[in-house]
């Protein structure tokens, strides 16, 4: 899909679907409004009027062959109230226009922007929106599948801007929404295609094509050094485990900048079976996207060499296959850690700390000075926040508070939890350093607080993305499956504009 600034009137542009969002408190006498209800003959008021359109958030009313515009049809979209608009709805209100296009078989879309002043950020996310929308989970579908026929996404402005300004951000839009949008691919991929192996090969491929020093550490460079909680849950597959090093051009470079070293981490459990803690079957078929948080990491850091960042940024993404087998690790079982903590492991379901514990520790090996960590890590951060808020905990706040402020702008919600020192009781053990699971009990920060004893005193941000990673209902600006979640998070907190 090619998406353009077009300067001229909306009136004007020839394409089969005019998107004009409509909001809730809009007044019909204002100036945009009053041209168009004026071109079209009074269509807008009539139809507002009779009630047949309510513009409430997503809702839609199309019009064929509308009179006074040279486009094939006009799509009112509700915006709700103008006083909650944000970046973040902005990028909603686009995707809602393209996927009610693909369903109408469109070519082109224009899509006029609205409500957000600066012209540049109303063009980045209206740019991710529409590459957000224009995507479909049904990868090894052969028959019955959607047609996608959209080929151009243009955007519109009812007031004077940048040119200039806004094709730089519609190019940064692409990146981002490109590398959500593989990310989601990845999580999509079912894991007797998606193995530690696979994974890192197309690491390899996607990261060397766009700029990255990649690397792929193998199951002897592990065993060396001593990784041996990582080692643990890999035992019982046979699939080898897997360790990706991404560097950007930045962090190759370091050494002569002495900028400081920021690490991405991503929990890499190509499928979760539970282990001999094996779990249910019922949605044990969700298991394949125990790797979400690796695909986000992979995803963040090919939009970040996209992007040229400037920073030294470097991803690790441990990856593994967490099987029941006569080899694999057993409840009761002590390992040594990679720091050199030995850590008892009660629960084998609870292994994305265990290879995570080890990434961690290496990071720092490598001169990270500050970590943030992304996994799809444990089912107790969904009873706490359901699907609306990642859990977010960690020991730089600063960096958890200008997360939290860029969720209105990246639509990611996140919600700090607390990392007290009396939830490390819970994972206190008789005969090792740790045990590697606590009781029921606010499991989602004693998961968090076992994580901090592999951190220590580097400023470090755990993001628990379990129950963001998929969507099982599907929205109207996206399509069920995959979401990519934290792939703008990511690129926000390192790359602002």
């Amino acid at each position: 899909m090619q998406i353009e600034y077009r300067p001229e009137e909306y009136k004007n542009i020839k394409c089969d679907q005019l998107v004009f969002p409509i909001f809730k408190d809009d007044r019909i006498d204002s100036s945009l409004l009053r041209d168009l209800n004026s071109t079209t003959n009074g269509l807008l008021k009539s139809v507002l009027a009779s009630k047949e359109f309510i513009p409430e958030l997503h809702k839609t009313c199309r019009f064929h062959s509308p009179r006074g515009l040279k486009a094939r049809s006009l799509l009112l979209v509700g915006a709700g109230k103008k006083s909650k608009l944000t970046p973040a709805r902005l990028r909603e209100i686009a995707g809602t226009g393209v996927r009610i296009a693909r369903s109408n078989v469109c070519g082109t879309i224009a899509f006029m922007i609205r409500g957000i002043q600066t012209s540049g950020l109303a063009a980045r996310v209206a740019t991710e929106g529409a590459i957000y929308a224009d995507y479909e989970s049904d990868i090894y579908k052969t028959r019955d599948t959607e047609k996608r026929d959209l080929k151009q996404f243009l955007l519109l402005f009812g007031r004077r801007t940048s040119g200039k300004e806004v094709e730089e951000n519609i190019n940064r839009g692409i990146a981002v929404g490109e590398a959500t949008n593989f990310a989601r691919t990845l999580v999509n991929e079912p894991s007797n295609i998606l193995t530690p192996k696979k994974f890192a090969e197309t690491a390899l491929e996607s990261g060397s094509k766009v700029g990255l020093a990649v690397r792929v550490m193998e199951r002897e460079e592990m065993e060396e050094l001593g990784m041996n909680a990582l080692l643990a849950v890999g035992r019982g597959s046979e699939e080898p485990p897997k360790m990706v090093v991404l560097q950007t051009q930045a962090a190759v470079e370091r050494g002569k900048k002495r900028k400081p070293l920021r690490a991405l981490i991503g929990k890499g459990v190509t499928f979760d079976s539970g282990g001999i803690s094996i779990k249910p079957a019922e949605k044990m078929e969700d298991m394949k996207g125990d790797m979400a948080g690796g695909a986000v990491v992979l995803g963040s850091m090919i939009a970040l060499s996209r992007l040229k960042t400037r920073e030294p940024v470097i991803g690790l993404i441990p990856l593994v296959e967490n099987m029941p087998s006569g080899n694999a690790t057993k409840p009761g079982d002590v390992v040594r850690s990679y720091l050199g903590k030995t850590i008892e492991i009660i629960n084998t379901d609870a292994e994305g700390r265990l290879i995570m514990a080890d990434a961690l520790y290496y990071a720092r090996t490598l001169g990270a000075k500050r970590i943030l960590d992304i996994a799809t890590l444990t089912g107790a951060c969904i009873i706490a926040l359901g699907h609306v808020n990642g859990g977010m905990m960690g020991t730089d706040q600063k960096t958890i508070d200008q997360l939290r402020k860029n969720c209105l702008i990246t639509g990611e919600g996140l919600w700090q939890l607390p990392l007290c020192d009396e939830y490390r009781k819970a994972i206190r053990s008789e005969i090792a350093d740790i045990k590697n699971v606590g009781n029921r009990s606010g499991g989602a920060i004693t998961a968090a607080k076992f994580l901090q004893e592999f951190t220590e005193d580097t400023p470090w941000v755990h993001l628990d993305i379990a129950g963001m990673d998929i969507d099982h209902d599907g929205r109207p600006f996206a399509c069920k499956g995959a979401t990519g979640f934290g792939v703008r998070t990511i690129v926000q907190m390192i790359a602002p504009l």
